[in-house]
């Protein structure tokens, strides 16, 4: 018992770690634009990404070795199934990001991280079309999180700041890159999907920087920084730790430290970049936040629920 205990110990801590690797992440996204264009710094930044995961790739593939009596014909079926479902995640990715980058180009990054924590109530409301049965505290969860976005979003004249609702919409395309990374990770390998939905992003990135953005080595050299953590940190290491956090931790648990990225944006917001909110806005980050925990507790529930009329 105390084994597993050091175990979940561990894994939190892992996870917690990539929580505030990914929450900082924002605040390079912020300093990023400032010198090169969405499109840009996107396409760098997921392809360092996608060349940071080979290493642990080739560590993970040499770990599982086993004979393999598939033929040629059945790997190359494989293959493309995996190439294709590479291109659908990344194309919800890139959808996201997208959104996410060019939204942060008109508000804050603290603003940006609490409105894309919404994705997590809107997974499992997407699942009403799906006929799955909703609990009470995930509809509960909805109605606190649109009060806490409406505080956080919506002005007194009723208007909503542009970048904002960019986010906003970023947010739809995240809760669909979950459900379908959830689908497709049953089939093939998570980390082998990682690389090529990466890939696939960084790809239609750079095939629209060139066709709108102007793309300059000073400007590049000069977002060097920011590019190489949201590429090599937030990427290649927060991932690696999320791998291996969430190897010995509940799905609701882990979705509870990673949600606290969002805190350690606003936190970083303030601390590196000197930015804060109004009193309204920081009240509706508490209600948003508060939202995604009680969608994530219900969940634990729910599964509780399930595990002990199963018994």
């Amino acid at each position: 018992m105390t084994i597993m205990n050091n175990k979940e110990l561990k894994s939190s801590v892992l996870l917690l770690l990539a929580s505030i690797i990914w929450g900082f992440a924002f605040i390079a996204q912020r300093v990023g634009i400032k010198y090169v264009g969405s499109f840009t710094f996107n396409g760098i930044r997921f392809a360092l990404g996608a060349v940071s995961l080979i290493p642990l790739l080739l560590f993970t593939n040499h770990r599982a070795k086993k004979v393999n009596s598939k033929n040629s014909r059945d790997k190359g079926i494989k293959l493309y199934e995996e190439i294709r479902a590479g291109v659908i995640i990344g194309s919800m990715l890139f959808g996201g990001i997208t959104l996410q980058q060019l939204g942060l180009v008109e508000t804050t990054a603290g603003k940006a991280a609490f409105i894309t924590g919404f994705y997590l109530i809107l997974v499992p409301l997407f699942g009403v079309f799906f006929r799955q049965k909703l609990n009470r505290s995930t509809w509960a969860a909805g109605v606190v999180s649109f009060a806490g976005l409406y505080l956080i979003s919506i002005t007194r004249d009723f208007s909503i700041a542009r970048g904002d609702l960019l986010v906003f919409f970023g947010a739809f395309f995240w809760a669909g890159h979950i459900l379908l990374i959830d689908r497709f990770t049953r089939k093939f390998d998570a980390l082998k999907l990682s690389i090529m939905q990466y890939t696939f992003c960084s790809l239609l990135s750079l095939i629209l920087a060139a066709a709108f953005e102007d793309i300059n080595l000073n400007g590049i050299v000069q977002a060097s920084v920011p590019i190489l953590y949201g590429g090599i940190a937030s990427v290649g290491i927060a991932y690696t730790l999320q791998i291996y956090g969430q190897k010995h931790a509940r799905p609701s648990h882990a979705a509870i430290i990673l949600s606290l990225e969002s805190v350690f944006a606003a936190l970083g917001e303030f601390i590196i970049l000197g930015e804060t909110m109004s009193l309204r806005a920081y009240t509706g980050c508490i209600l948003m936040f508060a939202g995604v925990l009680m969608s994530q507790l219900g969940s634990i529930n729910s599964y509780r629920e399930k595990t002990a009329k199963s018994l």
